[in-house]
């Protein structure tokens, strides 16, 4: 008889809660302000993409045999989440005119909270 196989978390249903989101904000916002609307779907795409690419990598192994792959992946992960979201960043605000910044941060927030909430669901289960 095989050991217990501990199932990957559906980490990916967070990103596409998140997408959802996103796409029904922006065009909703669509409808007052074009400007506003791009600026939080830039936002909400710094958030998203870098927490992916992180929850691609960290989810990539199983098993205690894997736990110094999967320590690297997380490191890796972390790192690579935080430089894609700096140059995120960095791409919006130089390369977006015009640009709402308040839109762009309150995008960015607005995707870190169904995050936060999205894994401490996850958690639960």
């Amino acid at each position: 008889m095989a050991g217990a196989e501990i199932l990957r978390p559906p980490v990916y249903r967070i990103t596409l809660a998140q997408l959802l989101v996103l796409v029904v904000l922006s065009l909703f916002l669509l409808t007052s302000d074009e400007v506003r609307a791009y600026s939080v779907f830039c936002g909400g795409l710094i958030a998203i993409l870098p927490q992916a690419y992180f929850a691609a990598l960290a989810f990539r192994w199983r098993g205690a045999r894997s736990a110094r792959a999967i320590a690297r992946s997380s490191y890796v992960g972390q790192a690579g989440k935080f430089l894609l979201s700096v140059a995120g960043f960095a791409a919006v605000f130089t390369a977006l005119r015009p640009i709402h910044a308040p839109a762009v941060f309150a995008g960015y927030l607005v995707m870190l909270v169904i995050q936060i909430a999205g894994s401490w669901l996850l958690l639960r289960r």
